[in-house]
C-alpha cells in the first residue's frame, strides 16, 4: 500500500447495537437503569464493608477492590454508550477511544487477577483457618492488591500503544459498542498478525494463568472440604466459596470464549453482547451475588438497616 494512502483518523464512528431510533431509546432506558443499579450496588457494598468492623478481613478487602473495579469498568463504557443511543452522530474522538480501550482493558485484567487472589484467600481460609489472619496479613493483602492493579495497567498500556500506532487508513467505522481492542485492530490496513499474537500471549498471561490458578486453588479447597468430618462444617466451608465461584464462572467463561477460542469466530453481535456482559451485567450482578449468598454480608445489611430504622424512629419521635 502506498504511504500516501495511509492516513490517521481523528475520530471513530461506533455502529453500536441498532440503528432503529425507537430501539435506541428503549436501550438507553434499560442500560441507564442497569448502570445506576451497578453504581449504587457496588458503592453500597464498599460502604457496608467500611462501616461494619466484622467485615474488616482480607476477604472483604479484596471484595472492596473488586467493587471499585466493577464500577470503574462500567463507567469506562456505559456513559459513552448512553450518549450514543441518543446522538445522531455516534463519533468518539481518537484520544477518547484510546483512553476507553486503555481503561476497559486495564480494569478487565485487574479483575481477573483479583479473582485469582480471592481464590487463594479462600484456599487459605478453608485449609488453614487457625493461621488465616497470620498468613493473609495486611501487608501481603496490600501487596497483592497493588500487584493486581499495576499488572493490569501495564498490560493495557502496552496494548493501547501498539494498537493505536497501526495505520488505520480511511477506516473509521468500528462495528462495536465501544473501542474494544479486537474491533480496533481490525481497522488496520496492514498485517496485524503480530498484534493478534500479542493479544493471545497477553490473554494467556492475564486470563488463562489466573484461571488455572483459580482451578488449582479450588481443587485444593474441595480436597480439604471433603476431609472435614462434620456435615455442617463441609456446608459452611463450601458456602464461604460459593459466591466467588459463581463470579469466577461468569467472568472467565465469557472472556475465554472471546479471546482464547478464536476458532469459535463469534459474530459481531455476539462480540458486542459479550462486551456488554462484562461491562454491564457482571458489575451489576456481583453485588447481588455476594449479598444474597453471603451470610456475613446479609447480617451486616440487617445490622445497618436496624441502625437506620432506629435513627429514623428517634427523629420521628422528636
Amino acid at each position: 500500500m502506498e504511504p500516501d494512502n495511509q492516513t490517521w483518523v481523528s475520530e471513530f464512528i461506533l455502529l453500536g447495537l441498532s440503528s432503529d431510533r425507537h430501539v435506541q431509546v428503549s436501550l438507553f432506558i434499560l442500560f441507564l437503569i442497569m448502570y445506576l443499579v451497578t453504581v449504587l450496588g457496588n458503592f453500597l457494598i464498599v460502604l457496608l464493608i467500611r462501616l461494619d468492623s466484622r467485615l474488616h478481613t482480607p476477604m472483604y478487602f479484596f471484595l472492596t477492590n473488586l467493587s471499585l473495579v466493577d464500577v470503574s469498568y462500567a463507567t469506562s463504557i456505559v456513559p459513552q454508550l448512553l450518549v450514543h443511543f441518543l446522538a445522531e452522530h455516534k463519533a468518539i474522538p481518537f484520544v477518547s477511544c484510546a483512553a476507553q480501550l486503555f481503561f476497559s482493558l486495564a480494569l478487565g485484567g485487574i479483575e481477573f487477577i483479583l479473582l485469582e487472589v480471592m481464590a487463594y484467600d479462600h484456599y487459605v481460609a478453608v485449609s488453614n483457618p487457625l493461621r488465616y489472619l497470620v498468613i493473609m496479613h495486611a501487608g501481603l493483602c496490600s501487596k497483592l492488591a497493588i500487584a493486581s492493579w499495576v499488572s493490569g495497567c501495564m498490560n493495557s498500556l502496552l496494548h493501547t500503544a501498539i494498537t493505536f500506532q497501526l495505520p488505520l487508513c480511511t477506516n473509521k467505522y468500528i462495528d462495536h459498542v465501544s473501542c474494544e481492542i479486537l474491533a480496533v485492530v481490525r481497522l488496520a490496513c496492514v498485517d496485524t498478525s503480530s498484534n493478534e499474537v500479542a493479544i493471545l500471549v497477553s490473554s494467556i498471561v492475564l486470563l488463562m494463568t489466573p484461571f488455572l490458578l483459580v482451578l488449582l486453588s479450588y481443587i485444593q479447597i474441595i480436597s480439604t472440604i471433603l476431609k472435614i468430618q462434620s456435615r455442617e462444617g463441609r456446608r459452611k466451608a463450601f458456602h464461604t466459596c460459593a459466591s466467588h465461584l459463581t463470579v469466577v464462572a461468569l467472568c472467565f467463561g465469557m472472556a475465554i470464549f472471546t479471546y482464547i477460542l478464536p476458532h469459535s469466530s463469534p459474530s459481531a453481535l455476539q462480540e458486542k453482547l459479550i462486551s456488554l456482559f462484562h461491562a454491564v451485567f457482571t458489575p451489576m450482578l456481583n453485588p447481588m451475588i455476594y449479598s444474597l449468598r453471603n451470610k456475613e454480608v446479609k447480617g451486616a445489611w440487617q445490622k445497618l438497616l436496624g441502625r437506620f430504622s432506629g435513627l429514623t424512629s428517634k427523629l420521628v419521635s422528636v
